[in-house]
């Protein structure tokens, strides 16, 4: 069940993001009067479908992308048979320069669009909850935090030499105010200041392990419990709160599937909370390591709300959009300069099915807020100066606007080809990876 599940919320998320991206390319190249001679969810071969006007609109069978035939456009089809022929009006190669360019920008135009709408309407549904404190509840036993030397009860006063009062401020100025540099934290323990130095290499990507600092007065619930699992069994509720597992007090979310991997086959006891009563069970997790719950943190200190009206949303959005573009091209300029491992900060096929189900069982504004992400990588990838992606196209068309001549079509070709076959190394590498990290 669990697997289905997994694979819905995969074909869900791919499916979405890769029509949007190439409806982007579609509507663009209808408007500027091209013909369009498919539009394909998936990769050949074709699967099902069916042909309106000039356009079969169909599903192919490999399920990682998508594509749109755009006549006379050399593509990554490789055809080449149109150049024999005089061009005709409806066709790429006849248009300006300038409508071929928006044509091959549409795609992540409409990625992007698509992120700031989710964005828009996550910021104007949920607005802003600020977690007021900068208190360290519990560090994780062999984190980067732990080995740098915070320590509960400190204190954080400043990220670098820059102050911060809330929670987010500590998260962002680790993230993404000084993403790619060591961080130097200001605490106050037990009245007195220290210094903490965390180099950056030691700092993990929050999408792979936790940097192990959890905010005081945050706890683990439990969202979900799967019926006639072990959990269940033993009286698991949603809503309770976990504590322990065989002695291993919790303080982060990310201790409980190792610990309970750990006891695969094994009798466990667990120790949680409901209501104000505290309760404790036997249980045996599965062969695989599971005991069927879902589970998250909740933070229940302080708060601060900021609420936005419809209008005030949106220059957030584009804020957030801005935001996660950086964040991302300084992660991509770190793989480059080697600071990050390559191998450790890329995902296929099975971490996108992995963490969209996770995002889906946290809530639906935390999955659409997933796709967002996802979708500006996706829009920032596809248009990075690579032959075979949108980027690459696009260079062909600047060389021309600014040599008032198109490259040689025997150049294209061969660096298509060459873009194409290292396009499929990398996704045959990531899914090994991914299977690796499985």
């Amino acid at each position: 069940m669990q697997f289905l599940e997994t694979v819905l919320y995969f074909v869900i998320t791919l499916g979405v993001l890769v029509f949007v991206h190439e409806f982007g390319h579609f509507i663009t190249a209808k408007l500027c009067g091209m013909r369009v001679d498919r539009f394909s969810i998936g990769f050949p071969p074709r699967a099902f479908g069916k042909t309106y006007g000039d356009t079969d609109y169909c599903v192919s069978w490999i399920p990682v992308g998508g594509y749109v035939k755009i006549a006379g456009m050399i593509d990554e089809s490789f055809d080449t048979d149109f150049l024999s022929q005089e061009a005709q009006p409806w066709e790429f190669r006849a248009k300006p320069v300038w409508q071929r360019m928006l044509v091959i920008s549409g795609g992540v135009i409409m990625n992007i669009l698509l992120a700031v709408a989710v964005f828009w309407g996550i910021n104007y549904v949920q607005g802003k909850v600020v977690r007021e404190t900068t208190e360290i509840g519990s560090v994780l036993e062999g984190s980067s935090a732990a080995r740098a030397g915070l320590q509960s009860g400190d204190r954080i006063l400043a990220v670098n030499g820059t102050s911060v009062s809330d929670w987010d401020a500590i998260l962002n100025g680790v993230y993404i105010d000084h993403a790619g540099d060591d961080i130097d934290f200001t605490v106050m323990r037990r009245n007195e200041q220290v210094q903490v130095r965390v180099p950056r290499i030691s700092i993990p990507d929050p999408t792979e392990s936790a940097f192990g600092i959890i905010p005081t007065n945050t706890e683990i619930v439990v969202t979900t419990v799967q019926s006639g699992l072990p959990a269940d069994k033993m009286g698991l509720k949603p809503g309770d709160v976990l504590i322990s597992i065989n002695g291993t007090l919790l303080g982060a979310d990310t201790q409980v599937k190792p610990l309970v991997q750990a006891n695969a086959g094994k009798s466990m006891r667990m120790e949680w909370q409901r209501n104000k009563e505290r309760l404790t069970g036997t249980t045996t997790p599965t062969a695989e390591g599971m005991i069927g719950i879902g589970y998250a943190l909740r933070y229940n200190g302080p708060v601060h709300k900021v609420e936005y009206s419809i209008l005030q949303s949106f220059p957030r959005a584009w804020s957030d959009v801005f935001t996660v573009s950086v964040l991302f091209l300084k992660q991509v300029w770190q793989i480059i300069t080697g600071k990050i491992a390559f191998a450790q900060s890329v995902g296929g096929p099975i971490k996108i099915a992995q963490m969209a189900t996770q995002t889906a069982e946290l809530g639906l504004l935390t999955y659409l807020g997933f796709m967002a992400l996802l979708s500006m990588s996706l829009a920032i990838l596809n248009f990075l100066p690579f032959p075979a992606l949108d980027g690459g196209h696009m260079v062909f068309l600047i060389y021309e606007a600014i040599f008032r001549r198109e490259v040689p079509v025997k150049v294209r070709m061969a660096l298509q080809k060459a873009g194409f076959v290292l396009l499929l190394a990398f996704m045959a590498f990531v899914v090994y990876n991914d299977l690796r990290h499985f």
